[in-house]
């Protein structure tokens, strides 16, 4: 699989409202990680597309795709209105396992700051995903559903980013499923320092590698 072939810019027709997405194709997939960005980001989101770069060497294909329309993130609300960005996720994951050249994979959720949330709420509410992966992410935002949880979660918190780490403890005992907790010492809440972000790579890679096609 050349190059051209691995990667694929989408236009994800939802209605009356279109989202762009950036596909990558691993060769011999083991499955494709939707990714559900936080607030202000979108597919074009630096940290993201460099996990999606470790995870496609590692096997996994992903979708990155714009959650807003332009018009519609000019809207600052709109960025935290779980129920929209929940939505959004629940009917580009129903298209995804329609298109043609993926409808035959395992899907994830990678969820980053707000976009956990709305991973999480879409989990309880279509069973298609097999695996979620977290990274500093707001599952606060999520609580009133978080018992209703039952898809393996990975949260990973960087150890500098306080408040958001006692709210995944809190979110992780509300967790009826499995669900795990990784400090990730030294990070702040953007994982910018050296490193870190390939720490969350690879234990996101080992998580859907467990979770993604179990019996």
């Amino acid at each position: 699989m050349n190059i051209v072939e691995r990667y694929k810019e989408l236009e994800i027709q939802l209605g009356t409202i279109v989202l762009n997405g950036n596909l990558r194709l691993a060769k011999n997939s083991k499955g494709i990680i939707l990714f559900s960005h936080g607030s202000g980001s979108s597919r074009l989101s630096t940290r993201n597309n460099y996990v999606a770069d470790l995870l496609l060497e590692n096997g996994f294909s992903s979708l990155l795709f714009d959650l807003l329309t332009e018009k519609e993130d000019l809207t600052y609300e709109n960025r935290f209105n779980i129920k929209l960005l929940t939505e959004r996720l629940l009917k580009v994951t129903q298209w995804i396992c329609k298109y043609e050249i993926t409808k035959q994979l395992s899907v994830g959720y990678f969820g980053a700051s707000t976009g956990a949330a709305s991973a999480l709420n879409a989990a309880t509410q279509m069973d298609t995903a097999k695996a979620i992966v977290s990274r500093g992410g707001r599952p606060d935002l999520a609580m009133p559903i978080l018992h209703k949880v039952n898809v393996p979660t990975l949260l990973l918190v960087g150890g500098n980013d306080d408040v958001v780490l006692e709210l995944n403890k809190q979110a992780q005992s509300l967790i009826n499923g499995i669900c795990e907790l990784d400090i990730i010492e030294g990070a702040s809440h953007l994982f910018e320092e050296k490193g870190k972000l390939d720490i969350v790579a690879k234990l996101s890679s080992d998580w859907f590698d467990k979770y993604l096609n179990k019996k």
